[in-house]
């Protein structure tokens, strides 16, 4: 079920479990996985994209193996906040995985997580060659720690 609404989306996920978080792009699918508590992203690979029937199958190993309980796709607003064809094209995915998953899927504003990822993997003095490699599952790593500080956050204000 997509929730749009992070209240029912936290209320939702069956705890404790990980949270998978996705930056797609058009070649390639970047994943990211939650550790059980929500505190922490690691980035965990990136999928070629292929038909969507590969990539879903492909997506729904890796969140078998690492026991996901909700997923959060980036979604690429525009930089005045407007949805366009990619957010559109995110969206759908996000249709067309609900009807292959019953996990919970939100999405979180991915604007300049990939100028993140390029920052750090800069500063770390990564490679060309190996940026290129990674950057894609170190921007979804972005987009889903941004979720869990939201959710964390959100507990927080829960108990005062």
């Amino acid at each position: 079920m997509i929730l749009e609404d992070l209240s029912d989306f936290r209320a939702a996920l069956p705890l404790p479990c990980a949270i998978a978080g996705l930056d797609l792009g058009t070649r390639t699918i970047g994943v990211a996985v939650s550790d059980p508590l929500l505190s922490i992203a690691t980035p965990l690979e990136t999928i070629t994209r292929r038909k969507f029937g590969q990539d879903a199958d492909r997506l729904a190993e890796i969140l078998r193996s690492r026991t996901v309980g909700g997923l959060v796709l980036g979604l690429p607003r525009n930089m005045d906040g407007s949805e366009g064809p990619r957010c559109q094209s995110t969206r759908a995915f996000a249709r067309n995985l609900q009807t292959r998953m019953t996990l919970p899927i939100t999405f979180w504003d991915e604007r300049l997580s990939t100028v993140a990822a390029e920052r750090a993997l800069l500063e770390a003095d990564t490679s060309r060659r190996r940026r290129a490699e990674v950057i894609d599952h170190v921007a979804a790593g972005y987009i889903l720690q941004g979720l869990l500080d939201r959710l964390r956050h959100m507990s927080a204000d829960d108990d005062r």
